[in-house]
């Protein structure tokens, strides 16, 4: 059975790599617990504290559940906060690999105006090519209505998620902050897609600094199903491009960033540290069954991954680097950001992390006869210095809230690359921060993103 690892920060998710069967006749829910529970026992980090006797007669999600070593804040504030399982073990491994069917548009959606129960969608970015770029979307765009009715607290899921076609209606957002809703309306139909995650980058000039930008949404070195690392080699070919410019600092945007492949997450770790290829990246921490058993298969190096040797390298040219993170920065993201500290001053900026410094693993039968697919929480992750304090997530040094009106990327009106900006230059060059009280009360009005169940979820995956 070859295993295909998938580390998350968040996450650390592995999938068994199955061969092809034909005309196998699926297992009972029986035989499907079975499987369940042989592979908890090996992997899962908490199987220690797994029943010895199982009930096999629950349906599949059920029995694993049941098998859980869950959260609790009063009796097991050291519990598990992120396994699951799916049905569909086929769709579960081409989302790992950032396909899925969708409209091509990241929103967050938040009551609006604050005290209400109406509910606006804001478009966070839009995929190039996608149907809801062919329909005209954008980010900032906003809307208040789907399928002809307006959107509240009670109606938004049902509505979002109730057929493929939806019509939005658009609204703005005036200087005085009332929403007014348009006329215009957009029609959108899911297709399957394949994000590109380098989505964009550009330089600045401010007095003696030169600043690279770039703008990175999920941490995946190629396309579904494709052995040519174009997203890492784009990833490259930038941080060539910022050498060749002489920059001396350097921010990446990661705040719609929920994980990825630790390859990539090494990749992009390896073009910005102050690190050379013999220097450990991170650790990672297993129980005490799977640790023994690839002690012995695979010696030390089983249990670290250090930097890559890369001649795009800039760490030796910055002074400062910024990470502009929020709630939706997670996993592989924060495993990034974990895994520089101990190498280089980093500055976060906007606001708190997810806080995965564990990671699962995707199972899926090789023989297809089970049909689900299993991710439970295998290990934990640690940085050089074994630190892994960031289960609650990373606070930002620098706290900043986007809000509702939102700004082309790279554009300095932007609030979380406006303080970015202003760390590093120590020049103002737009407005200022809103007060902290303002940022709370937006923080506490928004509802979900769709970046929360986006292709790959908050995963970092590896092969071993």
């Amino acid at each position: 059975m070859k295993i295909k690892l998938l580390l998350a920060i968040l996450s650390i998710s592995a999938a068994v790599l199955s061969c092809k069967e034909k005309n196998v006749d699926p297992a009972t829910d029986t035989e499907t617990n079975q499987w369940i529970y042989e592979n908890m026992k090996y992997w899962y980090y908490w199987n220690d504290n797994m029943t010895t006797k199982p009930d096999y007669s629950k349906e599949p999600a059920s029995f694993f559940e049941s098998l859980l070593y869950r959260y609790d804040a009063a009796l097991r504030p050291d519990g598990d906060r992120f396994s699951w399982i799916q049905e569909s073990a086929e769709e579960l491994e081409a989302s790992l690999g950032g396909q899925s069917k969708a409209s091509g548009m990241e929103y967050k959606l938040t009551y609006f105006p604050t005290g209400s129960q109406n509910v606006i969608g804001v478009v966070l970015y839009v995929l190039p090519d996608s149907p809801a770029a062919k329909a005209g979307f954008k980010r900032g765009d906003i809307f208040s209505s789907v399928s002809g009715q307006k959107l509240t607290g009670s109606n938004y899921s049902k509505l979002l998620n109730s057929q493929e076609r939806l019509t939005y209606t658009l609204a703005t957002i005036n200087a005085e902050g009332t929403l007014t809703e348009g006329t215009t309306t957009r029609d959108i139909t899911p297709v399957v897609l394949q994000e590109d995650p380098v989505f964009f980058d550009t330089t600045y000039n401010i007095g003696t600094n030169k600043i690279g930008y770039v703008v990175y949404h999920q941490f995946i070195p190629e396309p579904y199903q494709t052995n040519n690392k174009q997203y890492d080699k784009k990833l490259d070919d930038i941080f060539n491009s910022f050498k060749n410019a002489n920059v001396n600092a350097l921010i990446v945007d990661l705040r719609y960033n929920p994980g990825g492949y630790v390859s990539s997450a090494t990749n992009l770790g390896s073009l910005i540290a102050k690190a050379t290829a013999n220097d450990v990246f991170y650790y990672k921490e297993y129980n005490t069954e799977v640790t023994e058993t690839n002690m012995k298969k695979y010696g030390e190096s089983y249990f670290y991954d250090k930097f890559a040797s890369k001649s795009q390298n800039i760490g030796s040219q910055l002074d400062n680097v910024v990470f502009l993170v929020s709630s939706r920065s997670a996993s592989a993201s924060e495993l990034l950001i974990n895994g520089l500290k101990p190498y280089m001053n980093v500055t976060l900026v906007g606001g708190k992390t997810v806080g995965k410094n564990v990671g699962s693993v995707t199972l899926t039968d090789p023989k297809k006869k089970v049909k689900w697919g299993l991710q439970p929480i295998v290990s934990k992750s640690l940085n050089k210095d074994k630190k892994s304090d960031y289960n609650v997530g990373f606070t930002p040094d620098i706290v900043a809230n986007e809000g509702n009106i939102l700004y082309p990327y790279g554009n300095p009106k932007d609030p979380l690359l406006s303080e970015a900006l202003f760390k590093i230059t120590g020049t103002r060059v737009t407005r200022q921060l809103k007060n902290a009280r303002t940022l709370q009360e937006e923080d506490s009005q928004e509802i979900t993103s769709t970046i929360q169940r986006k292709a790959g979820g908050s995963n970092m995956f590896y092969d071993k």
